[in-house]
Order: C-alpha cells, then structure tokens, then sequence
C-alpha cells in the first residue's frame, strides 16, 4: 500500500527542518509516542537505529527505525532552492514501511511538508488489517502532520490533549 499526504507549514523550511529532526520535540507533537531510542548512532543521522513505541488506543506498537536518508546533514542555512529529504524504515511485527518526507519552500516564510508512504504486511493478520484499514494509515500519517502543524506554527503540545 502507498500513499501521499502533504500540508503547509506558516514556518520557514529551516524551522520546520529543525523542528522534525530535533528529538526533544518529538513528544510534544507526534501523538501517542511512548519512547523513541537511539539503538545506535546518533538520533537523526543516517544509518541510526532506533527502538519505537507507540500507543494507539489501548494497543502499544512497537518497531525498529533506520534512517536511510537526511539532506542536506546540516540543517542550518539551506539554500532556497534545496529541498530537505528525511527517510526512513520502520520494521514491526508482521510490518515494514518506508516514510519519505520532503519540505520545500512554498512561499516567504511557508514550507510544504510532502510524506510519501508505503506499508508492505506480512502474516494473515498484518495483511487482513492492511486490506481492510487502508484509509487509517494515511488518516494516521495525516493527523501527525496536522499535530505537527499545530506545533510549529502555534507552540501546541499533544501531551495537554490528552492529560
């Protein structure tokens, strides 16, 4: 399965680039985030390996990312006309997914967050919620970027939602 969403941002790419990328943010945006480890390497960085823990209802979900491509390395003083790619590999129990975010500059001081995903499931179970849920995953990838959103332009924190 494969989708794309996307959304604008009223904050500079730079910002947004740096909002996403720094993982003392990530608990206040990506909602239901219990823990987000590095396993090794440093956070962010290509090739780093991270434990994840999610909470969806009453289930926890829990998985290996890779990241597999950050440009440019440094997120300071990007170029206009660069986009910022941030890639990775999610591995689950009976899931494996690939997110490819793209931010360019949509206007002065607008970003577009593109979100290419794709979601391959395995076991009987995995492949029955995969055929019958389609619409949840891209819902899902669609309400972390409006979380995100919320955050960036408005300093909102998920965490007070839900407390």
């Amino acid at each position: 399965m494969k989708y794309t969403v996307s959304l604008e941002i009223a904050q500079p790419r730079e910002r947004v680039a740096q909002l996403l990328a720094d993982p003392e943010q990530m608990p206040k945006w990506l909602r239901g985030l219990v823990l987000h480890e590095p396993l090794n390497g440093e956070h962010g960085q290509v090739g780093t390996e991270s434990r994840v823990v999610l909470k969806m209802g009453q289930q926890e979900f829990e998985a290996t990312e890779t990241i597999t491509r950050r440009e440019p390395a440094d997120l300071h003083g990007i170029p206009s006309e660069s986009v910022v790619h941030f890639e990775r590999e999610i591995v689950g129990k009976g899931m494996w997914s690939a997110a490819r975010e793209r931010l360019t500059e949509a206007g002065p001081g607008t970003t577009l967050w593109e979100s290419e995903n794709e979601y391959r499931f395995s076991g009987l179970l995995m492949r029955l919620v995969g055929l019958v849920m389609p619409g949840t995953f891209r819902k899902q990838s669609l309400q972390h970027m409006q979380d995100f959103k919320a955050f960036a332009e408005h300093g909102q924190d998920v965490r007070e939602e839900t407390a």
